[in-house]
């Protein structure tokens, strides 16, 4: 049975090494230079889109997370009576 621990223990090793090691080669390289005269049309332009509300979408996972943490509590007390 140790060995198996032991094999198991190798091979995740080994095969984070490699996964990293693929990792890093999948990496291009730095970005080319802009275009002489802005990087719009005619000069710099305001970005297209890029507005998403980040706001909402916090709120709602902190509320899941909320209501979760409730759920649990709730359960922990009812097995403890």
């Amino acid at each position: 049975m140790k060995n198996i621990g032991k094999f198991a223990k190798v091979t995740l090793i080994l095969g984070l090494f490699i996964g990293w090691s693929l990792a890093a080669k999948a990496q291009g390289g730095p970005p080319p230079p802009p275009p002489g005269g802005g990087h719009g049309q005619t000069t710099n332009q305001p970005p297209e889109g890029g507005t998403a509300p980040l706001g909402g979408g916090m709120a709602l996972l902190l509320g899941l997370g909320a209501a979760w943490g409730a759920g649990r509590v709730y359960t922990a007390r009812r097995k403890g009576d």
